[in-house]
């Protein structure tokens, strides 16, 4: 990986190339980086395609990028995070920190300076938790899929905890197209959020929309409400943690544009639940869902961060003991039920008439059901001789 002012020249046994051109972020205000997970995924490939090249497998490749520290940043994230995915090498290793770092810091998605320091370190190690939790597993991610629901006439939706936290922005009362800009209405998302088990939907900007139409469709609505571009209050984030943890399927979770209110409270669960640092939650949320979390939000996740680890650790505890108290409980109930087997045996055996439970014999049981039989037979016979009668 090399930094220049001229595009090398390829020679027999060395391979350049570049990705400042192909692989271009799509920018809100100043910001320019990091690039999303479709991107990410694309070069993984590239790379991977390029070494098992029969032309190219016994050459060395080399990622050449130009001195403008935005392109330089976005191709050490690129490189940076093939290494931490393909070959899997710690992201705070002294020499990745030196491969991976930038004079230039990642700006947020707000029209003002930034506030926030985020660098392509803390992009990497949020790829590297990713993987270790397997938010991020490549061989099953769909690209098509990423690509298509991200866009905004297909719902404008990102996975940030797969499976679980959905990241969206907000339905209106009905579909529509307004000032170019497409509009959903609550039932067109329901059929994705059916197939993918999610089970409440919560809501942190003003009413645009019925929250009965999703309730309707057998999903839990929740509103949270506070003011674009600010912070939630302890309550909020108290509640909003709680139904993440207590609904039985996936939450999806939007504010107007699904970008910072929303990935403030996302970031705010992995912080709790899977131990993240502001700075890891922050990126791993914009490399999902770039444009996420701004301005203060940022500082707000940082200040947040050492209450939410205890938060989360007491948490886990608490659940812990709870699964414990749980095996035991079900341990003992086995325990019973296997001493309570020979004795419903021999009270059995007790009730039945002539029975020996020492000889284990029930014989006049089996006379009993002889002589019934028996009986069954004559009154077979008798009907049978009556119908003739007659």
């Amino acid at each position: 990986f090399v930094s220049v002012d001229v595009k090398p020249q390829t020679t027999a046994n060395t391979v350049f190339f570049s990705t400042d051109q192909e692989f271009v972020y799509d920018s809100f205000y100043e910001d320019f980086g990091p690039l999303n997970l479709a991107v990410l995924y694309r070069y993984c490939s590239k790379v991977n395609r390029k070494l098992t090249s029969f032309t190219w497998s016994r050459k060395r490749l080399v990622h050449f990028t130009s001195h403008d520290q935005r392109k330089k940043a976005n191709a050490a994230f690129l490189i940076g995070a093939y290494a931490v995915n393909i070959l899997q090498p710690c992201p705070i290793c002294p020499l990745s920190i030196s491969l991976y770092s930038t004079d230039r810091v990642l700006l947020d998605a707000a029209a003002g300076a930034s506030t926030f320091n985020l660098s392509v370190l803390h992009c990497l190690q949020a790829v590297h938790k990713s993987l270790q939790l397997s938010f991020l597993d490549f061989e099953n991610f769909s690209v098509d899929e990423y690509e298509h629901f991200e866009r905004v006439e297909n719902g404008d939706m990102n996975w940030i905890v797969p499976g679980k936290v959905l990241a969206f922005s907000s339905p209106h009362h009905r579909s529509q197209t307004e000032n170019g800009y497409p509009l959903h209405a609550p039932e067109a998302y329901v059929p994705y959020f059916c197939q993918n088990q999610v089970t409440a939907v919560v809501r942190l900007n003003r009413k645009l929309y019925d929250s009965r139409r999703f309730e309707r469709a057998g999903l839990d609505h929740h509103d949270f409400f506070f003011l674009d571009g600010t912070t939630p209050s302890d309550i909020i984030v108290r509640r909003f943690l709680h139904v993440c943890e207590s609904s039985g399927g996936a939450v999806a979770v939007h504010c107007k544009a699904g970008l910072g209110r929303t990935g403030t409270l996302i970031g705010c669960y992995l912080m709790k639940h899977f131990r993240f640092t502001a700075a890891e939650a922050i990126a791993w949320i914009r490399i999902c869902r770039p444009g996420s979390i701004i301005g203060a939000q940022q500082n707000f996740l940082e200040e947040k961060q050492c209450s939410l680890w205890v938060q989360g650790d007491v948490y886990r505890s608490k659940q812990k003991l709870l699964q414990q108290r749980l095996c035991r409980r079900q341990q003992q109930q086995q325990l019973q039920q296997q001493q309570l087997q020979p004795q419903q045996h021999q009270l059995l055996l007790l009730l039945l008439p002539g029975s020996d439970p020492d000889q284990g014999t029930t014989e006049p049981v089996s006379r009993l059901v002889t002589s019934m039989d028996g009986l069954s037979i004559k009154a077979t016979l008798h009907e049978s001789c009556s119908m003739d009668t007659r």
